[in-house]
């Protein structure tokens, strides 16, 4: 045989294993795993459950059941398979560190074995993954039975949780292991066989757990909303925001024009009370009271409809900043972005699940960004003037315009706010594939905003901003209104301007508690607000908010609810 094509059956030639080239050692590798996994037999994908009564009797056979679920080991004996990366980083090929003994605990991600005297497993622990070698011939010199080893290579399989404790190693091929000097310990066993893939969505929704067990890209997903929310705290915690935790159960709407959950407390049977949409009018209290930056991440709920980008219940970043105008508003989001991209690209640096499963950022998010003035670019797209927006026949003849001159079909539910929006999806949403700021907007669009006329047009606009990356509105931020009597006003306004469907919204009427408390001054402020969700998908390239929440959409909930796959 021709010695250069050896490497294709390196196992006929084991005297030349330790001549071999490191590149062509893991391309090999490589292969022999995917071989592995393809030629398993691969799991029933439409019921995950099929072999749990064989596993159990399997298990049964070879021992009681309680042994497969011991107590939890000593945390100080205990090694993650990040430090063992960390401190074993530098060892070199078929070097093994007898002077060291860890235990690596984590799930079985692939099984395999050479022969009937090694096993290899690959254990995920944290977004690492370590490969225990298991060879009968050294756990033999450790004192292990021959029948020990051989209940464990019949036992164990994909999904299981083991110990693996030995020595740090690093193959020929140059894969960091640990040469196993005990039997591994199972921890616990998957009952149920783990598919190659899952594309039920009926199983997905009720199971979760093992979209996440099969689709290493909903735990890389997780890493990043993790690491985003740590860096936006450390973000404002470094600037000297405090964070604070407002009231969930409400009993206003307060802060959005949105559709409230409604409900009811034992203790209160008389009041209603709804599931806040925003934390907006709570944080600008504690603004009048403390005078401090404050912000809060949290779960805001919204009784409206489904969506890719859409879902009942979400995740928000607010803050208020004293003294703060729109342009710090902006420069402030500059900056946060930047760092949210340094943040995401240090992870997909340091964890290979997030490296291995989440492409890059293609985007440029260089300060300073794209700016757009609300009315003159409607207006240059269409060449023509908006109708005056302040008066009291703005929506008969915003009505018009889109009837008679733009030829657009009217939104459903029209008011003047809705009319408007409309026109920014059609007209501006568009130009903001980079990274844009649409400023300016007409004062109808934001009561809570400060507003002035504007000299360039002769339009009541509001000291608003909102971030649009993609098409897609990111960021929401204004100069608060501070004046108690504005503040009335608009609000007064706001409700002649609501759909009469708005039942609570109209019912409740003016929150006379937060202009009551505007009556007591508040700063001149500066007010933010990101949904996190959002943020999650564009930094992790998600294209629906059910796949960066950990459970999926309100749909996917309900799911669960119903217990297991089949059941109703």
């Amino acid at each position: 045989m021709n010695s250069s094509c050896r490497i294709l059956r390196p196992y006929l030639h084991h005297a030349l294993q330790r001549s071999v080239k490191a590149e062509h050692a893991r391309a090999y590798l490589s292969f022999q795993r995917r071989f592995a996994q393809t030629t398993t037999k691969p799991a029933d994908a439409e019921n995950v459950t099929n072999d749990y009564e064989k596993r159990v009797e399997q298990l049964k056979q070879a021992g009681d059941l309680a042994t497969y679920y011991p107590l939890n080991p000593h945390k100080a004996d205990r090694t993650t398979a990040r430090r063992v990366h960390e401190v074993f980083a530098r060892l070199k090929n078929d070097e093994v560190r007898t002077d060291v003994t860890v235990t690596v605990f984590g799930r079985v991600t692939s099984r395999r074995s050479s022969g009937s005297k090694l096993v290899f497993l690959d254990v995920y622990d944290g977004g690492y993954t370590i490969q225990g070698l298991c060879n009968f011939g050294v756990l033999e010199r450790h004192g292990v039975p021959k029948e020990d080893f051989k209940r464990f290579s019949k036992l164990a399989r994909k999904g299981d949780i083991f110990a693996i404790t030995g020595h740090p190693t690093r193959t020929t091929s140059g894969e960091l292991s640990i040469l196993a000097t005990e039997v591994p310990n199972c921890l616990a066993p998957s009952l149920h066989q783990i598919p190659d893939a899952v594309e039920n969505p009926e199983t997905l929704a009720r199971q979760p757990h093992v979209d996440f067990l099969v689709h290493q890209r909903r735990a890389a997903i997780q890493r990043i909303r993790s690491g985003i929310v740590s860096s936006m705290r450390n973000f404002f915690d470094g600037d000297g925001f405090v964070e604070v935790s407002t009231p969930i159960l409400t009993a206003g709407v307060g802060g959005a024009s949105a559709r409230p959950f409604e409900t009811n407390a034992n203790e209160f049977p008389d009041d209603p009370l709804t599931l806040r949409i925003a934390p907006e009018l709570f944080l600008k209290r504690l603004v009048i009271g403390s005078g401090e930056r404050v912000y809060e991440i949290g779960t805001v709920f919204r009784n409206e409809g489904i969506d890719a980008t859409h879902n009942p219940e979400f995740t928000i970043c607010e803050f208020y900043e004293p003294y703060a105008n729109l342009e710090d508003l902006i420069e402030r989001t500059e900056t946060l972005f930047s760092v949210l991209k340094t943040t995401v690209d240090k992870l997909a640096q340091e964890n290979s699940v997030v490296r291995d499963n989440i492409a890059p950022l293609a985007l440029d998010l260089q300060a300073p960004f794209k700016r757009l003035e609300f009315i003159p670019t409607i207006e240059a797209a269409i060449n023509r003037r908006l109708p005056d927006l302040s008066a009291p026949t703005a929506f008969d003849d915003l009505t018009a315009l889109f009837k008679d001159d733009l030829d657009v079909p009217v939104p459903k539910d029209a008011t003047l706010p809705r009319l408007l929006d409309e026109l920014a999806s059609l007209y501006i949403e568009p130009l903001c594939a980079a990274p844009t700021f649409i400023t300016h907007h007409p004062a109808a669009m934001a009561p809570l905003a400060k507003s002035a006329v504007d000299p360039a047009t002769g339009q009541a606009v509001s000291r608003r901003v909102e971030l649009f990356v993609g098409g897609r509105e990111y960021v929401n931020a204004y100069e608060e209104e501070n004046s108690p009597f504005e503040q009335r006003r608009k609000l007064e306004a706001q409700l002649r301007l609501r759909d009469p469907d708005e039942r609570l919204l109209n019912e409740r009427g003016v929150d006379e508690g937060y202009v009551e408390a505007l009556e007591w001054g508040l700063p001149p402020t500066g007010g933010w607000g990101c949904g996190v969700d959002r943020l999650v998908m564009l930094f992790s390239g998600a294209s629906r908010i059910a796949d960066v929440q950990p459970f999926g959409t309100l749909r996917n909930v309900v799911a669960l609810g119903k217990g297991r796959v089949g059941q109703s």
